[in-house]
């Protein structure tokens, strides 16, 4: 047969004095002003620079889309997405293939990832045209390894869109 741990008689004894020792966490210094961490407005500090379109209406544009792809407001988006000359039944088209097509999920996830990372300038490697009537980001995929995109927005009397 095993051994057989002793038992302190009576229940409420305490456990010996080395053992409460050993149960404390050991006291704790009071940080350093070192130590104590330093928050930026930003993502904080990075070897990697952030390339955002220079476009005030443009960066609300991708704000406003941003938004609504993390409220998961799909026909909002399409509505604000897709070019101003595209015809209903192809935005009709399109909003379906986001919300009901077998691969739809995915698709959404990897557009509002998308548009996310260029409205932050995540990954961008360089912006052309003139950021007034068009821009066209350049950017590795935010969430497919070794997925180089390229996104191209047009703007049309004061509204951005993407170009078809």
């Amino acid at each position: 047969m095993g051994k057989k741990s002793r038992k302190i008689k009576g229940s409420n004894a305490a456990p010996p004095k080395q053992q409460q020792q050993q149960q404390q966490p050991p006291p704790q210094a009071s940080p350093s002003p070192a130590a104590v961490p330093i928050y930026y407005p930003s993502d904080g500090p990075s070897d990697v620079e952030l390339l955002q379109t220079t476009s005030t209406s443009l960066q609300s544009k991708l704000n406003q889309l941003t938004e609504l792809g993390l409220a998961n407001d799909r026909a909002s988006f399409v509505s604000a997405f897709v070019p101003l000359d595209l015809p209903p039944s192809d935005t009709a088209a399109y909003l379906e293939d986001l919300t009901s097509a077998p691969e739809a999920d995915g698709q959404w996830t990897n557009l509002v990832a998308e548009i996310a990372a260029i409205r932050c300038g995540q990954g961008v490697d360089r912006i052309e045209g003139d950021q007034m009537s068009k821009a066209v980001f350049f950017f590795t995929h935010p969430l497919l390894e070794k997925c180089d995109r390229e996104v191209a927005f047009t703007c049309v009397n004061g509204e951005w869109r993407a170009e078809g």
